[in-house]
């Protein structure tokens, strides 16, 4: 029977960890892979991003040897091995989809994160029902946990009727920033800021949107902009420290005027 290539690749990186194989790779741990595992993750969002179909391949490749790695390091710890996160997803998967491998009815995409989502609760066998706000990676960057939060909650209707209330709470909670920074007050200017980050997650949630998209975008926007506030400064022979607010604003201006008429 032909070799499948996760079999190949399975042997390779057992070699890899063999006491022959190479040492850094037998140096590794599961911690020490964190950083890794991180790393190639962004890199499939960039290819992702790009419609690189070629580059998203590679990029998965290097994603899945994370998968492979940690848990060739977890079956010489006797713990798991990769056969058993497989079958651990599969059967997950077979579960929480009754209305595929059961006889349970599912005809819209809403009725089957319902459903997905009370399967998840009672997972745990005769504990009690976990909290919907629990199991959220800790890690998880601030604006996308903000917005599985409170995507979580709404399920439930703690979310507001229309979007007069959203933009009513982001109003609320400028007011109640501009008041702790005219009372000077640090701790509460900090903590209202937060508040009022929190809020305009919300609002862009409400609208459908995802802020760390959002945000990340802005962020690319800005540093095109900016990159052709430089350029235009060094055609000029003049440099950025040696140009007042004002000069530098009147350049960024017209950067956005060219590249909105472009």
């Amino acid at each position: 029977m032909e070799k499948t290539q996760i079999k190949n690749l399975l042997e390779v990186v057992h070699r890899l960890r063999a006491p022959d194989g190479c040492p850094w790779d037998r140096e590794q741990t599961i911690e020490s892979m964190r950083s890794c595992l991180i790393e190639e993750t962004y890199e499939v969002v960039d290819a992702m991003d790009s419609g690189d179909r070629t580059a998203l391949c590679e990029e998965l490749g290097d994603l899945l040897l994370q998968v492979v790695f940690q848990a060739q390091i977890a079956d010489e710890e006797g713990a798991f091995n990769f056969d058993d996160v497989a079958k651990g997803i599969a059967d997950k998967l077979v579960r929480r989809h009754p209305h595929v491998f059961g006889d349970v009815q599912a005809d819209t995409s809403d009725q089957v994160l319902k459903n997905w989502e009370k399967i998840k609760k009672t997972e745990k066998g005769g504990e009690k029902p976990r909290s919907l706000v629990d199991g959220i990676p800790r890690h998880l960057p601030a604006l996308s946990k903000a917005h599985l939060v409170q995507k979580r909650v709404a399920k439930v209707g703690f979310e507001w009727d229309e979007i007069s209330g959203v933009v009513d709470k982001l109003e609320e909670e400028l007011a109640e920033v501009k008041e702790a920074m005219a009372q000077k007050d640090a701790g509460a200017i900090r903590e209202e800021l937060g508040d009022l980050l929190f809020s305009t997650v919300n609002l862009n949630r409400y609208l459908g949107h995802e802020s760390e998209e959002l945000l990340n975008e802005n962020i690319t926007k800005f540093m095109r902009r900016f990159q052709g506030l430089e350029n235009r400064l060094h055609a000029e022979e003049r440099e950025l420290e040696d140009c007042s607010i004002d000069e530098l604003e009147a350049v960024w201006q017209a950067v956005k005027r060219d590249e909105k008429a472009s």
